[in-house]
């Protein structure tokens, strides 16, 4: 098993994504790149802590590779907004990948690189790519969170027509689980 730490937006969003991919084995809604430990979803709400709300994924690189993810990631979120998604507004919700290493990183930036020549985004894509820090799970009550939730409203005006665009582009690499 090998891990990819992301943040695009809120991690609602991004881990009811992930959770559908073949080959990903878990997703872990959480914290990273910020400057004291153990931030609670409070303290990173106030902007304050530099946390991204992040999600880790462990996936079976045998099954969907680094790069399919990385290509998922950049897809279903806009990557060309600063610290913000929709809505959500603030460095919490900056795009993000934190690569554990440097194949990560240079997977990351060639990829962006391609998006950015073959103009996939009508604007630059301004997502950070940052080494990977501590990361620290979220409370309970955010994970699976669309599983358990998908009738609140967030779920189904913002969460809902993200997981059918995703579903019409990615249905050869959704898991029937």
């Amino acid at each position: 098993m090998e891990t990819l730490v992301v943040g695009g937006g809120c991690f609602w969003c991004t881990e009811a994504v992930f959770q559908r991919l073949k080959g990903v084995q878990k997703v872990v809604s959480g914290y990273m790149g910020g400057l004291f430990p153990n931030p609670s979803y409070r303290e990173i709400c106030t902007g304050k802590t530099g946390h991204a709300e992040v999600i880790l994924v462990e996936f079976d690189p045998e099954q969907i590779s680094l790069e399919e993810l990385l290509l998922v990631f950049f897809k279903t979120h806009d990557p060309t907004t600063l610290n913000r998604q929709g809505n959500d507004v603030g460095t919490q919700y900056r795009s993000v990948v934190f690569y554990a290493d440097e194949a990560q990183r240079e997977a990351a930036e060639k990829l962006i690189q391609r998006l950015e020549k073959e103009q996939v985004f009508d604007a630059t894509i301004v997502t950070e790519l940052s080494p990977a820090s501590e990361f620290y799970p979220a409370e309970d009550y955010h994970q699976n969170y669309f599983n358990q939730n998908g009738y609140q409203p967030y779920c189904t005006f913002v969460i809902q027509p993200k997981l059918e665009k995703f579903t019409k582009e990615f249905k050869d690499k959704i898991t029937l689980e």
